[in-house]
């Protein structure tokens, strides 16, 4: 994940990104091996990350994304 890969070798992919006016940032993540998706975020001086939730509060997964 730290080291310098080809898009493909990489774990983790950005399926998007959002600016917040002046607040922070916001960025949904996608595991290649597993699917899960992940919120992260940059909030004024501090940052997170959850698993992103459905309506349902199911773990968010994406099997388009996993590897054969």
């Amino acid at each position: 994940m730290f080291r310098n890969k080809d898009e493909e070798e990489q774990r983790f992919y950005i399926k998007s990104s959002e600016n917040v006016a002046s607040l922070g940032r916001y960025v949904v993540l996608v595991d290649r091996e597993t699917g899960v998706n992940y919120l992260q975020s940059w909030v004024g001086g501090g940052s997170g990350i959850t698993p992103l939730l459905d309506r349902n509060g199911q773990v968010v997964v994406e099997k388009s994304s996993l590897k054969d």
